[in-house]
């Protein structure tokens, strides 16, 4: 078993609210989980109005497979333009 483990941290510019970030957030997790079904959620910088942190994992049995949905997920991620990715994280565990 493979997993492999991701984690983004975005800047959110002209964020004024948490309100806002919130649903930034939600946004950029949901289409994450919908595009590739992967878990994704909130993990970090909570309380912080323009920065976001993001994890996801994913599960599969292909070392390959796995790094690529990952990149793939980050290169999305960028491509949405909601957000500027300020620093990426990737890990791959052997099961």
């Amino acid at each position: 078993m493979v997993v492999g483990l991701g984690h983004v941290t975005l800047r959110l510019e002209g964020c004024r609210s948490l309100k806002e970030k919130r649903r930034i957030v939600k946004t950029v997790i949901h289409r994450l989980q919908d595009k590739f079904n992967v878990s994704a959620a909130e993990v970090g910088a909570n309380d912080i109005h323009q920065r976001a942190e993001i994890g996801v994992a994913a599960v599969g049995n292909d070392r390959e497979l796995i790094n690529s949905k990952i990149d793939k997920l980050f290169n999305f991620i960028d491509g949405l333009g909601l957000a500027e990715i300020i620093d990426t994280q990737m890990e791959i565990l052997n099961i």
